[in-house]
């Protein structure tokens, strides 16, 4: 097939993507349901385990259902939610817990979007992340970084990410965000990928990066190789420090991705995949039921789909803030392993994201009517998504 008939292919499927995956969602509970003849998902860039581990198990799912499984590469979270919940052009997003809580509690540019109530459909991986530095860096520690006039790379994709650099890594050393903007010079950089070379590269004398990235992979067999700086799990004030901004990740020791990271101390970042809150019980049920059901089938196509199993998904509902969708519930129920006490933490966190989106929703409605056009640099405009979501509690993992 000619290259120009497979972009205009791919334009039409794309396009097409949200009716087919939302549009056949009003079958609900009908006798026959058909699953979506397209299902696209959403995933972090191609040199992310996000998109490596699910082109893993897509194939599997297209066999198993006979349906068409798409895997789109978006680097920019914020454009990958608004094809999500804006768009609709995505089925499923896979998304980093703390990511979800920037986009329902309307931190950075997240604050000026339509917010859109979303559910967790499965567990996708618990992503291990540190900071790492060349292998013939001076900085062997944490506290070496107190030294100051280094360079750290900031991810502009992310908020979640800028926020682990200019806020919660000047907290764990113990500084405020003004003490650690002195200290440090940061360097921008437009996707992870760049990200995370910026240390082999010498653009940058620190990144926080995924252990699990194929990009480490390519940086640890670069000339030097790379190193990943510990933090100590007994520092109870720096780690205190670091969870006041990063409040949805979980400290512990790394035993994932490259050698160079394994026994590590640093923290873990749950991938969920996610969907908005209106979408389809009977698909959610669906896809929840596969992704058990077919495990044993595709756990080995990645090492990230090992943490898809049912096990780790319900370790990490032990733990989760985050509202999972009554598809999913129904099927967790079905098999016996959702109890009355996750029952009744998920109602309340159902009602916690209805109160962010009812505040938030009330706070774009008072700008417009204002003529204050949302914008994240404007202070009117913060003032007023301060004044309608002052009081209200944030989503933070549950420890």
């Amino acid at each position: 097939m000619k290259t120009t008939s497979l972009k205009t292919l791919l334009g039409a499927s794309l396009s097409l993507a949200g009716a087919l995956a939302f549009g056949s969602f009003s079958l609900a509970h009908a006798a026959e349901y058909d699953m979506p003849r397209l299902l696209v998902i959403g995933t972090p860039g191609t040199s992310s385990g996000s998109f490596a581990s699910t082109n893993g198990w897509g194939p599997t799912l297209q066999k198993d259902l006979g349906i068409n499984v798409r895997v789109v590469p978006e680097d920019s979270e914020v454009q990958r939610h608004r094809r999500l919940t804006e768009r609709r052009d995505l089925a499923l997003s896979s998304v980093s817990a703390a990511e979800m809580r920037f986009q329902i509690q309307g931190i950075g540019h997240y604050g000026t979007m339509t917010p859109v109530p979303q559910r967790v459909i499965w567990h996708h991986n618990d992503t291990p992340w540190g900071f790492v530095v060349s292998g013939d860096s001076d900085l062997h520690s944490m506290d070496d970084l107190k030294q100051g006039g280094l360079k750290v790379a900031q991810g502009q994709f992310s908020p979640p990410m800028i926020a682990a650099v200019r806020d919660a890594l000047p907290a764990y050393l113990g500084m405020t965000p003004e003490e650690g903007a002195a200290k440090f010079r940061f360097v921008p950089a437009s996707s992870y990928v760049e990200n995370c070379r910026t240390v082999t590269e010498g653009r940058a004398d620190v990144a926080y990066c995924a252990t699990v990235s194929s990009v480490m992979a390519e940086m640890e067999g670069a000339p030097g190789g790379i190193r990943w700086l510990p933090m100590d799990l007994d520092n109870a004030q720096a780690w205190a420090g670091f969870l006041e901004h990063r409040p949805m990740v979980v400290p512990g020791t790394i035993n994932m991705g490259v050698s160079s990271a394994k026994g590590v101390d640093g923290l873990a970042s749950n991938f969920l995949y996610a969907a908005p809150a209106d979408v389809d019980e009977e698909f959610a049920y669906r896809m929840a039921k596969w992704f058990h059901q077919s495990f044993d089938q595709y756990k080995g196509s990645h090492p990230l789909s090992t943490r898809m199993s049912l096990d780790v998904f319900r370790e990490y509902l032990d733990r989760s803030p985050l509202p999972v969708h009554e598809g999913t519930v129904r099927y967790l129920k079905e098999i016996n392993v959702w109890t009355e006490e996750d029952e009744q933490w998920n109602q309340e966190a159902i009602q916690k994201m209805d109160s962010w989106v009812a505040a938030r929703k009330a706070a774009l409605a008072e700008a417009q009517a204002s003529g204050i056009k949302p914008n994240a640099n404007d202070e009117q405009f913060m003032a007023i998504v301060q004044k309608h979501t002052q009081g209200l509690e944030g989503f933070r993992t549950r420890l």
